[in-house]
């Protein structure tokens, strides 16, 4: 069997039982009794599915063999069966048939079908039956039973259809429900996927019930003594007769308890809804530093004091601020936004959701400082919302890249005059709720916006926005502003509808201008850079903007920040631009991550995806990661490129260096290159940053002043975010180390010319979990071990082999700049080949362990952080030594460990004299006996135990005792363990339970 691309991602979405009939399930009979034969079932609609592409080229069937694909009787065993959320372009070949086109990456949609069968126990008899979909792309239309329950065309938005009256409830008529999903294309500029490509779900609720979207929780008033929580809920009555329905509001914290209660009772004919006023003391405020702190409102309906309905929401109390003239702050405090735009594809799994692909994202883009997400330019998924809760990433969320004009032939524009306000309703229900969000977006770049036309459309989205929720600022993300409109025009007319605004690739200029015309808007960068870079592509470093490569198979843009879209400045423009302003509120980066489509600056077949990302489609960081990276975060880091130091005989090489850090010194081969500092510079308003002092030629607007030709401060100065050194090329490690005040803030290598190194994929997730459908991202690795010295290859292609899953806990880690993926610990470190020393992570203060008293440099130690390389801790001293994984390399393989330390097979020969030296470190008095043993030859395996050796009954060494080599795999003292107590002389055993323990 050959195994390609398309065959894996079909064997992904295939559902484990072909054919099955899929039965719901009646509710747990705890929950009957304790609900009183009441409240809320819901059943996800993921396996069982059936599914036809009828046309990958149009919405007609020209055929006519799927005309009553809807019908129940219909036989569709020769159907594919499929897992949902599914996206069927994904799995198609690139192709410029069918109406496909470079913004789809070339894949292409048509007609789908979708069939489910399923069955209804007697026990939901009399209950409301309806279908949730979150989303299907698009123009979908619905049957139950062979009758139309109803249409959606926006592939964005959520929608629910009532089924009741339509679905069996005898426990053993099937019922049958039907999806067709006409996807023509283009219908979008980027690529969409196709399908019910979102979570799908079977709601069963009584006829008293809280609608969907019912419940709305604001915090009005937030402040460290108490927050008042405001709580409306919408009752939805479908029994036909009025009845008193009493509604209970109970609020849980974070650690589960109740902190707040209270219940009225209302009279409900056909809908109402109450508000409730709680007060919760002592508020645990959700923030970017701590979105753990979530709460949760549960809601209870009973009738005649029967409950039947019971509903969860999670929400956060947090409080914030858009001000025109101080920007951003969020729970008081003034910040920054650092946000990414991203749209909606998960790269090669499609647009397809899963919550871990999310995750995976989300977490890199966090490692790189993001604190703020932009929904660009579509709502989300609730799987992203919840995300973005979890990670503490505010949202703004937007709702259509056009109105009524559209963008492409088959997109949106078609369908706007009649849903544009269900589905502006939808998109503010469906997270109103969540603390992360913090923006609405009414749309990007819209044609109609300057319209007079236009107006009254805004004014029916902002009408349904404000309907539905009217505690957040309404903004719209424009290109339109490049300069101040005309007095009376309806590009400022519109302005006048709004909160803020966002601006697309703006001069400093422009935004000076608009800041003073406009003194009620606040104003923010909702795209910036569009800068287009390819991982380790480097030309023309002196010139701003580069031409690009068009050779097939060779089409790659420079990764030195200077190959520019015609529309933008650099990425280190629009830190500037956004750095210098207070008032301004941030910035949003186009884009975080690469995405299929706009295969800017290919536009030519076959090529696909963006090359906008900091990050690629694989979620390899880029050189724009470490930019941005250096402005956002904090942790002291340093960053090179060239990624690669592969290099012709003769060049001269321009090598940059990305830190926050004053001070960088250069290394070849243990040879300085020399020390290049950032001047330590103030904005106007008092707030430090580095920058160099030099012309930049990065802004052509600026034709005068001290630094014609490049950005320049409202200081007066101007300069690089970058350090800049002219490396005439040998073979050789390239090295920087940063420092600031004596103190050395990170290191970063680049691989030495002529030496080859084997890449490795490994997991991202060290384990998976039975249930769902988890996903696990594959990450690289240098293997240094397997590093084979030969001649130079130039950019030698990366080789890819399967991971080695280590003995015990974990995995090895992958080597180079980042040791681990953000949101993992990384305690466990794989032990380095023969020319490197061990390297030790020890965990500080922000991993919950004490600040201690050891020093950082001793004996060569070096500590290790997950976002660099082997770096000191800033302040010079290493937290106090928990108790975490430890070895000691011994000769002949033998190891010592510390408790619950994996058992390691290929655990190295070390010297003898570095062993005396760990031996000291951790302050045995014996050091000099071993040291003086050894000098006689004795080896450390024929030394008998010394009572100085055992702390608690230690270390038994007289070669290969029988039981050590039965308790360890391959006969190895090193892989033994040996149960406390073991009382065999001249085995290994130690003492678990001593408090000296972990000094071994």
């Amino acid at each position: 069997m050959t195994v390609t691309r398309r065959s894996v991602l079909v064997a992904g979405t295939a559902t484990p039982a072909a054919g099955a009939l899929l039965s719901i399930p009646a509710p747990p009979a705890a929950a009957e009794a304790s609900a009183g034969a009441g409240g809320r079932h819901s059943v996800p609609l993921r396996d069982g599915w059936r599914f036809a592409l009828v046309d990958p080229g149009g919405i007609t069937d020209p055929s006519g063999a799927y005309a009553q694909a809807a019908d129940p009787g219909y036989d569709d065993s020769a159907w594919r069966e499929v897992a949902v959320p599914h996206d069927w372009s994904i799995e198609q070949t690139p192709t410029t048939d069918h109406g496909t086109t470079s913004g789809t990456g070339f894949l292409p949609g048509g007609l789908g079908w979708y069939r489910l069968a399923f069955t209804l126990p007697p026990a939901y008899a009399g209950r409301r039956i309806s279908v949730e979909f979150d989303g299907v792309y698009m123009d979908s239309y619905v049957y139950c039973n062979g009758t139309q329950a109803g249409r959606h065309p926006y592939g964005y938005t959520g929608f629910a259809l009532d089924l009741t009256g339509l679905v069996h409830t005898d426990g053993s008529t099937p019922n049958l429900l039907a999806v067709k999903v006409q996807n023509q294309l283009p219908s979008s500029r980027w690529y969409s996927g196709s399908g019910i490509y979102r979570e799908a779900r079977l709601v069963i609720t009584e006829p008293v019930h809280v609608a969907r979207w019912g419940t709305y929780v604001t915090t009005p008033e937030v402040s460290a003594a108490s927050a008042r929580v405001r709580v409306a809920t919408a009752v939805v009555n479908e029994s036909g007769t009025g009845t008193d329905v009493q509604i209970l509001s109970r609020i849980t914290g974070p650690d589960g308890r109740t902190v707040a209660r209270t219940s009225t009772t209302v009279a409900v004919a056909d809908r109402a809804t109450e508000t409730h006023e709680l007060t919760v003391g002592k508020p645990l405020l959700w923030d970017f530093a701590t979105p753990e702190h979530r709460y949760t409102l549960h809601t209870e309906l009973r009738v005649a004091g029967r409950t039947t309905d019971i509903f969860s929401t999670p929400f956060g109390i947090r409080s914030y601020r858009f001000d025109p003239d101080e920007g951003f702050s969020l729970n008081g405090t003034h910040t920054k936004i650092k946000g990414v735009d991203l749209h909606h594809d998960q790269g090669a799994l499609g647009a397809a959701i899963s919550i871990d692909a999310v995750r995976r994202q989300m977490r890199i883009m966090k490692s790189m400082g993001v604190n703020a997400f932009r929904t660009s330019h579509n709502p989300p998924s609730p799987q992203m919302i919840q995300v973005c809760e979890e990670l503490g990433i505010v949202m703004m969320v937007e709702a259509f890249d056009c109105w009524r004009t559209g963008k492409t032939t088959y997109d949106y524009g078609r369908f706007f005059d009649q849903w544009c306000e269900k589905d502006a309703t939808e998109m503010v229900l469906a997270a109103r709720n969540s603390p992360a969000v913090v923006l609405w977006s009414i749309g990007n770049e819209i044609p109609d916006s300057t319209s007079t036309a236009g107006l009254a459309m805004a004014d029916r989205i902002i009408g349904a926005i404000k309907a539905a929720d009217d505690t957040r600022p309404v903004v719209i993300g424009s290109n339109k502003y490049h300069g101040v409109p005309a007095q009376g025009s309806a590009a400022d007319l519109m302005l006048a509808k709004l909160d803020g605004l966002g601006l697309n690739y703006n001069t400093a200029k422009s935004v000076d201008a608009l800041h003073a015309r406009y003194p009620h808007l606040f104003l923010f960068e909702s795209e910036s850079s569009s800068e287009t870079s390819t991982r380790g592509t480097y030309q023309e470093p002196e010139h701003l903007n580069t031409g690009e490569n068009h050779t097939p198979g060779r089409r790659e843009t420079s990764s030195y920040d200077n190959n520019l879209a015609s529309w933008t400045m650099s990425g280190e423009y629009g830190h500037k631009k956004d750095r210098d302003r207070k008032w301004f509120a941030g910035q949003f980066l186009w884009s975080g991550i690469d995405y299929i489509g706009e295969p800017t600056p290919y536009n030519v077949f076959p090529v696909k995806t963006s090359f906008f990302g900091a990050v690629d489609t694989a979620g390899f960081p880029k050189d724009m990661y470490h930019l941005f990276r250096s402005q956002w975060t904090a942790e002291p880091m340093v960053h090179l490129l060239p990624m690669t130091w592969n290099h012709e005989e003769g060049d001269t090489v321009e090598v940059w260096a990305y830190a926050n850090v004053p001070s960088v010194e250069l290394f070849l081969d243990g040879m300085s290159l020399g020390v290049r500092q950032f001047d330590v510079k103030e904005t106007t308003d008092g707030r430090g940053y580095l920058e160099t002092t030099e012309a930049t030629g990065d802004d052509k607007t600026f034709t005068d002043g001290p630094y014609p030709g490049s950005y320049t401060s409202p200081n007066g100065s101007a300069g690089k975010l970058h350090l800049t050194w002219k490396v005439p090329f040998r073979p050789g490690e390239l090295k920087a180390v940063a420092r600031w005040d004596g103190q050395v803030g990170g290191r970063h290598r680049r691989a030495a010319h002529g030496r080859r190194r084997a890449r490795r994929t490994a997991d991202d997730r060290p384990e998976l979990p039975g249930r769902g459908r988890p996903f696990a991202g594959l990450r690289h690795r240098r293997d240094r071990r397997r590093a084979r010295r030969g001649g130079a290859r130039r950019r030698a292609p990366h080789r890819l082999r399967p991971h080695r899953r280590l003995p015990g806990r974990g995995r090895q880690r992958p080597r180079g700049e980042c040791r681990a993926l953000p949101g993992e610990h990384p305690h466990r470190v794989p032990r380095q080949g023969p020319r490197h020393r061990q390297v030790r992570y020890e965990p500080g203060p922000a991993d919950g362990h004490r600040a201690g008293g050891r020093p950082a440099h001793r004996h060569g130690e070096r500590a290790h952080h997950p976002g660099g390389r082997h770096r000191p801790h800033p302040g010079g001293r290493l937290p106090a030594r928990p108790p975490v994984t430890r070895e000691l390399p011994l000769p002949g393989r033998q190891l010592l460990r510390a408790p619950g330390h994996p058992a390691r097979r290929d655990a190295r020969r070390r010297s003898r004299h570095r062993l005396v030296q760990r031996l000291r470190q951790v302050g045995h008095r014996a050091a000099a006996r071993v040291q003086r043993r050894s000098r006689r030859g004795l080896g450390l395996g024929r030394l008998r135990a010394h009572p100085d050796l055992r702390p608690g009954g230690g270390l038994l060494h007289r070669g290969l005792h029988p039981c050590a080599a039965r308790e360890g795999r391959g006969g190895g003292v090193g892989r033994a363990r040996v149960r406390p107590g073991h009382g065999c002389e001249g085995g290994v055993g130690h003492d678990l339970g001593h408090p000296d323990a972990d000094h071994f």
